[in-house]
């Protein structure tokens, strides 16, 4: 990797430095929150409320010195409240773009399943495409564009759950967890004065994070990994207990999460680590188990794991 890399990857460490001073004990998911961002890739967050969903896409965004916005997806909530509306203005007698929260950077879709079909996917348009549609013309999104969605998975009623097919659209799915008691301890004494999060400063400027970006698609990824990727993936296929196994966008999102992860650990190579500790978060919402999968309690994750045990990792030159 070059010098300027390897002030990037230094960059990238103050990052996530900055973003664990509020989000307490969570560095795996500060960490793949990062690699999904520097692959241009999307996060949801599945968790029960109150566990720092919301604070870590805030804190995110506000050390990115990114414009950040938020949608807070109801049942009523509209395709045009995501995307923006044009409205006319009878003084210069034309309409008017009004852009909606979508054409932010940093985006927080608050509980995404609690909106219609029909306004998850004028964001997940958004987030495939990198570009609107509002009254017949197209409009791109800026760069940066990151989406963090969140869910929770305990209230059901009155909800519309993601299909499949639009939670491929997201590059990793992770959990926050409930923090440890002495995590726990530590948040009360964080938050006992003033929030950390008034004091958070940003660490680096929009123009860096693209830089990063365009330099993770130059990561290595040497033919025998990326045949390592394909057997995995294609072994999703021909197991029993799935119903529908991961498609070739779900192949494409492990070598670009792989590329991510190598460069936040300083080097311009993947490595099969690489590929065997991301391929859970990549794979498993991407996976349909058939129902007697589900009755028997037979997770996703579970067979990624069993997979990753049977089939042998790449050995030589990387």
């Amino acid at each position: 990797m070059s010098q300027q890399t390897f002030l990037y990857h230094s960059k990238v460490q103050d990052l996530l430095n900055n973003v664990q001073k509020v989000i307490i004990g969570k560095s795996e998911v500060t960490t793949l929150s990062v690699v999904a961002l520097l692959a241009q890739g999307h996060v949801l967050l599945e968790d029960v409320p109150g566990v720092g969903k919301t604070m870590l896409v805030r804190t995110l965004a506000k050390s990115l010195d990114c414009e950040f916005k938020r949608i807070q997806f109801t049942p009523d909530l509209l395709p045009s409240d995501v995307t923006g509306v044009s409205i006319y203005n009878p003084k210069d007698m034309q309409f008017e773009f009004r852009p909606g929260p979508l054409l932010g950077n940093i985006v927080l879709a608050d509980e995404i399943n609690r909106t219609s079909p029909k306004t998850q996917s004028a964001l997940l348009e958004g987030m495939e495409e990198h570009h609107v549609t509002v009254d017949g013309d197209t409009m791109e999104l800026k760069r940066p564009f990151f989406v963090m969605a969140t869910q929770n998975p305990i209230e059901y009623e009155g909800t519309y759950p993601l299909p499949e097919a639009q939670l491929d659209r997201f590059l990793l799915k992770l959990q926050m967890g409930y923090p440890t008691e002495q995590e726990e301890m530590e948040m009360l004494q964080l938050v006992s004065s003033n929030h950390p999060i008034d004091d958070v400063e940003a660490m680096m400027t929009k123009e860096e994070l693209i830089q990063m970006q365009e330099e993770v698609k130059g990561v290595h990824v040497n033919q025998s990994i990326q045949h390592y990727i394909v057997q995995l993936t294609s072994a999703t296929r021909q197991l029993d207990s799935v119903y529908l196994g991961v498609s070739p966008r779900g192949s494409i999102a492990l070598m670009k999460a792989a590329k991510a992860y190598a460069y936040i650990q300083g080097r311009g190579y993947v490595i099969p680590d690489d590929v065997k500790y991301l391929a859970p978060f990549v794979l498993s919402h991407r996976i349909i188990l058939t129902n007697e999968a589900k009755y028997e309690r037979t997770t996703a994750t579970s067979l990624i794991h069993s997979l990753l045990e049977r089939i042998s990792i790449p050995i030589g030159k990387i």
